[in-house]
């Protein structure tokens, strides 16, 4: 695949940013592209491994060799219809995947991987620009409807191959605006909200209606959905983690998404009634990953006084761990273009309580530092370092600490079973209730975008077989390439 000497000629390049003093003005993406002549030669990086683990690390079974080896010969067209056949939505995984197939990748052995999300991007953006992506309708209707509740990755990948199917589907959002947590959990800077725009259209010239300010079991009646032939639930993991810790009441401890939502309809010109603003303030970030980075990329935007992150665990080493070999993924210190912003990175640090003034406002953060007691076999003991206790000021608190599951309210409305996680238990996606569905979080809880993509696509599958019997759509284990 790719030139057969391309590895030893041609180092890894990523795309840049831009400075960081002009990019925290705005809420813009800010990379720089590569030229095309530089994204050639990273697709001709890929060496001829003989056993590509990239495809076992992709969540979707990507044929990632296939479409590199394109890009390389420059047959992008080529690229692009590989890449379409087993990722519906590339334009989303190409900015936001965390790319566990570059973790796997076999040239990652001995060297850098190959750049497989930069290269996906920029042939799914080419694709685009050159008018490749156009929509499929069905050439029959089955006769069948299906309801697909959620519109995130997995909801929109299930709506998508269902209507290819020839299934008649409506898809509902509570929201004003379809994406899911793509729309209001991920910053503009991170993904323009054009992107879903773009990608929605093609799904609707395709046949998909979509409903928005529709929230099933609330102003949607649970026996108008129960109308439908078959209904896949998507809706995703929504119960937000806090603190059970003294004076998480006060005003100034805020959960992340709440945060960074109001952001994201402010920039497409909603009013917000007092938003949450971190501006002049000494902003505290608890939580490490992806969400509180977006959270202290939004505060410097804000212009924060001060931005702090807290993280209970240890600060992770700079390389792999022993504990995570290749092709798994990596425990592995990751430093994201927000980080870069401006931020103070704490580990191994515990809030005990959270200060506040007379009138009920957050002033100042209580802390103490931790260690971890390993025993094998037994679950690891959080223990205090005693004498490390600090107060830190703070006008801002951001609770960044994932979702403990799905809410209950709808599972209960239509008797479904659910796990002690309470996620919705399924069988090949499938529910106690026959013709139910469920996928993405809701089933598997907080997990990755390229994982809803591909729950989306495999319960899809499941949903046509039951419907009709025989099913053609693809799985990740195998499947007809579309026509090009």
């Amino acid at each position: 695949m790719g030139k057969v000497t391309g590895f030893k000629e041609f180092e890894r390049k990523d795309e840049s940013y831009t400075a960081v003093q002009e990019r925290v003005g705005h809420y813009k993406e800010f990379t720089v592209p590569l030229s095309e002549a530089e994204i050639t030669k990273q697709g001709s990086r890929c060496m001829d491994c003989g056993i590509p683990f990239c495809h076992s690390g992709c969540p979707l079974g990507n044929l990632i060799p296939d479409f590199n080896h394109m890009v390389h010969q420059g047959e992008w067209q080529k690229a692009s219809w590989i890449l379409h056949s087993t990722n519906n939505f590339p334009e989303f995984t190409g900015r936001l995947c965390p790319a566990p197939c570059e973790k796997a990748c076999v040239l990652g052995i001995i060297a850098d991987p190959i750049s497989i999300e930069n290269i996906e991007k920029n042939i799914v953006e080419r694709a685009f620009a050159e008018g490749w992506i156009k929509p499929q309708p069905p050439k029959t209707r089955t006769g069948k409807t299906v309801a697909v509740v959620g519109s995130g990755p997995a909801g929109l990948a299930a709506a998508q191959q269902l209507n290819r199917a020839g299934h008649t589907v409506t898809v509902f959002e509570r929201d004003n605006a379809i994406g899911g947590l793509l729309r209001y959990g991920i910053p503009n800077f991170k993904m323009e909200k054009e992107i879903i725009d773009r990608r929605v259209a093609i799904l609707e010239a395709e046949g998909i209606t979509f409903k928005v300010n529709t929230n099933v079991g609330v102003n949607y009646s649970i026996e108008d959905l129960k109308a439908f032939d078959s209904i896949v639930l998507c809706g995703g993991a929504t119960e937000r983690r806090s603190l059970p810790t003294p004076g998480a009441d006060a005003d100034g401890v805020v959960q992340a998404m709440d945060f960074l939502t109001q952001q994201t309809k402010v920039v497409f010109g909603e009013k917000i009634e007092n938003q949450i603003m971190a501006t002049g303030k000494d902003v505290i970030v608890i939580g490490g990953g992806d969400t509180g980075s977006d959270c202290v990329g939004t505060s410097n935007r804000h212009g924060a006084k001060s931005v702090t992150n807290f993280e209970i665990m240890p600060k992770p080493p700079v390389g792999r761990s022993e504990s995570t070999p290749w092709p798994f993924w990596p425990l592995q210190l990751k430093t994201s273009s927000s980080h870069k912003e401006g931020v103070e990175r704490n580990w191994l640090i515990n809030t005990k309580e959270f200060i506040k003034d007379a009138n009920g406002k957050l002033i100042a953060l209580k802390t103490v530092n931790v260690e971890w007691k390993m025993v094998p076999g037994q679950r690891p003991e959080l223990i205090e370092i005693e004498g490390s206790e600090k107060t830190w000021p703070c006008d801002l608190a951001l609770l960044a600490l994932g979702f403990t599951g799905p809410e209950k309210n709808l599972a209960e409305q239509l008797g479904l079973e659910t796990d002690f996680r309470s996620n919705y238990k399924a069988n090949n996606y499938q529910t106690n209730v026959p013709n139910i569905f469920t996928a993405g979080d809701m089933r598997r809880g907080q997990s990755l975008i390229v994982w809803a993509i591909s729950e989306g696509r495999e319960a899809a599958r499941e949903v046509d077989l039951y419907l009709m019997g025989t099913t053609n759509l693809p799985t990740k284990e195998g499947g007809d390439l579309p026509p090009l």
